[in-house]
């Protein structure tokens, strides 16, 4: 190789090395705005995640009531069949429920959610007005546990309150009920995820 050929390389040698430390800042400045954005993609998507819920509320009173029972031994029909006898467990709930949303919450149906002392859970609806009512005709000596029923169907206006009882079935003993692991509520409205709901003070007996 001529020096004349040794001293034509040397620029273009140069050149290249100009060019590729400017397409690396480049490179670098691409990556950097990347960054920028997806970090702020995942802060808005945290941000819109911590938007307040559309409704609140509390577990104001629970009392529970153990009775031992005994079936009237005549099904639906009308005709005779063996009586059953077994223990039951009725949870008596006031709560309290707040629209904080600018829209109209449709209340769907509430259950009532027991952890037994093995770890499963076992769930109850809460018996609609109709039933509420029909039982405490049926045992008069609730009457003290009577509250102003829950419409489970009810809506609840943009910024208003609905409070109310219900009541909520469970065939087991109070040795059962007494040992179980944990007690909520799930309150589901229509279109919206359920609001679970757990007590603060204890469950008290009568």
């Amino acid at each position: 190789m001529s020096l004349l050929q040794q001293g034509s390389s040397t620029p273009d040698d140069a050149a290249r090395g100009e060019e590729l430390t400017s397409g690396s800042g480049h490179l670098v400045l691409a990556t950097v705005i990347a960054v920028v954005v997806v970090s702020l993609t995942i802060a808005a998507y945290f941000i819109a995640g911590q938007e307040k819920p559309a409704a609140t509320g509390e577990v104001i009173r629970v009392v529970a009531h153990s009775m031992h029972r005994e079936t009237t031994g005549i099904d639906a029909s009308g005709a005779p069949m063996p009586k059953e006898q077994f223990d039951q467990v009725l949870v008596f709930t006031h709560v309290k429920m707040h629209n904080q949303s600018k829209k109209p919450l449709f209340l769907r149906q509430v259950f009532t959610n027991l952890t037994l002392a093995d770890g499963n859970i076992r769930s109850s609806y809460a018996a609609i007005p109709a039933d509420y009512e029909r039982l405490f005709m049926a045992y008069p000596e609730l009457a003290s546990l009577h509250g102003k029923s829950l419409t489970t169907d009810a809506t609840i206006p943009p910024g208003q309150t609905l409070e109310g009882d219900f009541v909520s079935s469970f065939r087991m003993t109070k040795q059962e009920f007494d040992a179980r692991k944990g007690l909520n509520y799930n309150i589901s409205f229509r279109y919206l995820p359920d609001l679970v709901l757990t007590p603060t003070a204890a469950v008290t007996e009568q």
